[in-house]
């Protein structure tokens, strides 16, 4: 392979920062790769779970708070850094956690949040090409038997395949998927407001709310705010290949709160009126057998997209967090070692699935917190400004080894701010504070790990000149805080 070959594929396989000329999405084509993140069944997924909780107007307005929160802070966090200097996210974020810092938040909350996400896209291909086949075949297939696992496992598969191939091949597939999403999205509302009308939708009681109506909207919104932070682990990485800053943040904020809002409503509408939160269930009875079969198929093959473009993020941050050996670990095998528990779960469909409101939860407690702390770092702390030969300099001669390689102020701010969500609201167990109906968890989780990395950066960071913080000293040039 020729060398400017070599270079290409590990700055897009890789942690090598991209070139202008390798920068392949402009504003309509990562329009279109948001419009595809979003509305895939998930999204139909979250507004039935909204509509568990409470009616339309309550809903959307949840919807809209929570989105708009979640998605902006996340954006922030994530696409302004790596767009900026053509990075992946994971190696940006060695100024702000550290080598070890890193590798301890991939291997950890990063690699099984976006295990499970895998795993949800998987089980919804499966049950929404099961039903298709229950309705035009006239099988009898539950939504946990054996043939959901093998249709899951062959979106697994074909997902790979896409992986393989790289973004170029994940953005010519939602040139085509994210268009026809769209349009499904209005055609279902457009159906929906034929067969009812907009005053039996908010009429409509919630499906299954608690006593407490202040606190089912709380709940709303958290789980909106927590949909929200749950594009963090993809979209520095995608974010990177964008041709402008504008390219970057416009088709992100139209796609993950526009187009998840709208696909959101129709399936919390939808959900309210047929009585069931699963858009696998109801997309049939609402669009007749035919079409509500030709958009099962069309929304399972959406989930195809998504489920690459997540992974695509996620082993990048893989390949940089596990060094040397994860380096020479060929892509296409890294990947498939990266479906291993995808796959296992899918033999057990209703796992994460069942219990979908509960899985975004928890993970928003610890994104959120990640979030906050990564705010503090670049936006305060560095002024945007990143020694870019830093974060590829080896152990200690890098100003972001820190202290052994991880940053303790980042990882004990990170480390309040998801206790804070915890205190506030436990998704396991559902126990609340009275703080949590007016301030939800995660916006608290985000001011405290933000507020905290800045008294702890002080204390252990900045006194000590440690970690590249302050001005460029000609002494030791490994502190200079200039790209």
């Amino acid at each position: 392979m020729p060398a400017h070959e070599d270079v290409a594929r590990e700055a897009t396989f890789g942690s090598l920062p991209v070139v202008r000329s390798e920068r392949v999405w402009g504003f309509g084509d990562f329009t279109w790769v948001n419009v595809g993140l979003a509305i895939a069944t998930w999204a139909f997924l979250v507004g039935g779970a909204t509509a568990s909780l409470v009616g339309f107007a309550d809903g959307l307005l949840a919807m809209l708070i929570g989105n708009a929160i979640g998605v902006v802070l996340m954006l922030l966090a994530s696409v302004v850094a790596s767009q900026r200097y053509g990075v992946e996210q994971y190696t940006v974020l060695r100024s702000v956690y550290g080598f070890g810092g890193v590798a301890l938040l991939v291997f950890t909350v990063v690699l099984f949040t976006e295990m499970g996400w895998s795993s949800l896209l998987a089980v919804m291909f499966g049950r929404a090409t099961t039903q298709v086949s229950n309705e035009v075949l006239g099988t009898d297939i539950g939504p946990n038997a054996l043939p959901v696992t093998l249709f899951a496992l062959v979106a697994i598969a074909v997902a790979w395949v896409v992986l393989a191939k790289g973004p170029l091949t994940i953005r010519f597939l939602n040139r085509v998927v994210a268009p026809g999403l769209a349009l499904l999205t209005v055609g279902m509302a457009v159906v929906l407001l034929t067969e009812t009308s907009v005053g039996e939708i908010l009429d409509a009681a919630p499906l299954a709310p608690f006593e407490d109506e202040r606190l089912n909207f709380a709940l709303a919104v958290e789980f909106n705010l927590g949909v929200g932070f749950s594009w963090w682990p993809v979209m520095g990485s995608l974010a990177r290949l964008t041709t402008s800053p504008r390219a970057a943040m416009w088709p992100s904020f139209i796609g993950l709160f526009g187009a998840t809002v709208l696909a959101q409503a129709v399936g919390m509408a939808a959900a309210l009126t047929l009585g069931d939160s699963d858009p696998t269930v109801w997309m049939v009875p609402l669009g007749g057998a035919w079409l509500g079969a030709a958009a099962l198929v069309f929304i399972a093959f959406a989930n195809l997209t998504s489920l690459a473009s997540i992974v695509y993020s996620t082993c990048l941050a893989l390949r940089q967090a596990g060094g040397s050996a994860m380096t020479r670990v060929r892509w296409e095998w890294l990947c498939a070692g990266f479906f291993v528990l995808p796959a296992a779960l899918s033999f057990f469909p209703g796992l994460l699935y069942d219990d979908f409101l509960l899985f975004v939860t928890w993970t928003g407690a610890f994104l959120a917190a990640i979030c906050g702390t990564v705010l503090a770092d670049y936006f305060v702390l560095r002024r945007q400004r990143i020694a870019l030969t830093q974060l590829y300099a080896p152990g200690s001669a890098s100003a972001y080894h820190f202290t052994g390689g991880a940053n303790v102020a980042a990882l004990l701010s990170t480390g309040l701010g998801a206790l804070t969500y915890v205190l506030l609201y436990n998704p396991q167990t559902l126990d609340t504070r009275s703080a949590f109906a007016f301030v939800t968890a995660s916006v608290p989780a985000v001011l405290v790990a933000g507020v905290g990395h800045l008294v702890l950066s002080w204390l252990l960071n900045l006194r000590a000149g440690r970690g590249g913080y302050a001005p460029a000293d000609p002494a030791r040039p490994n502190q200079t805080t200039e790209a």
